[in-house]
């Protein structure tokens, strides 16, 4: 992911600050004090042991087979611990391809209905170009935008120099005031996706700023799935009683 953003302000004037990951929260210490966990894995099925293979086997009724003895366990292989491995295509019959598949991209519809599909499309990064990332002028409230949209991520805006150091306080003064998030959007109108790596999904981006004293932090916060209330299903309609 890139490590700078070429951003605009509400006046137009633009300039690359830093962006960088959000540290979580401390997590729980899993474990006893002063002991160290270790994680291993192990194998816990083979091909042979599926479904499909036993159907193969002992037809479509194999419960007997599995009263009488173990068929869906390999007791040479059950157990053995797993070091490295390496993603790998299989076909529809399970088969390993030793070529790499030709991909579409399918596009549905909210229903899951297939709505387009096409070849793949080279998407570029957006974020460090010479068209700089815009506000859009839409200030949504805080209260509002929780509860429109569904946040994956958030990135952090940092200074390099002095001037940025002013350029971003001033950003993250104006937003917290207004206690709302500002859309930024790419593209020369400011409307389109950010895009921060090739070929990399494209979110919707809101920008919001803290300050205390002389300090600030601006975050931008990452979406892009958008709520959205579900139609009401028409009232059925009651039939009308015959006349005696």
């Amino acid at each position: 992911m890139a490590n700078a953003l070429h951003l605009a302000n509400a006046k137009g004037r633009d300039a690359t600050v830093g962006i960088s990951a959000v540290k979580p929260p401390p997590q729980a210490i899993i474990g006893l004090p002063g002991e160290t966990i270790v994680f291993r894995r192990y194998l816990a099925a083979t091909d042979d042991c599926a479904n499909a293979a036993l159907l193969k086997r002992f037809g479509g009724e194999y419960s007997a087979a599995l009263l009488e003895g173990d068929p869906e366990i390999d007791m040479e292989a059950i157990g053995q611990a797993i070091a490295d491995t390496s993603a790998v295509f299989i076909d529809s019959e399970g088969e390993l391809m030793y070529a790499e598949p030709h991909f579409i991209e399918v596009v549905t519809n909210p229903d899951g209905s297939e709505k387009d599909r096409h070849e793949p499309q080279e998407t570029p990064a957006n974020i460090n170009v010479q068209l700089p990332v815009k506000w859009t002028g839409k200030n949504i409230p805080i209260a509002d935008a929780v509860r429109r949209f569904c946040f994956q991520r958030a990135l952090q805006l940092r200074h390099v120099d002095g001037l940025t150091f002013d350029y971003l306080f001033e950003m993250a003064s104006e937003l917290e005031k207004s206690q709302s998030l500002m859309l930024l959007g790419s593209g020369e109108k400011g409307t389109g996706p950010l895009v921060f790596q090739a070929n990399g999904r494209g979110y919707r981006g809101f920008l919001e700023g803290r300050t205390d004293g002389k300090r600030y932090q601006l975050l931008l916060r990452l979406s892009d799935m958008e709520l959205k209330k579900p139609a009401a299903k028409p009232a059925a309609k009651t039939a009308k009683a015959a006349d005696a």
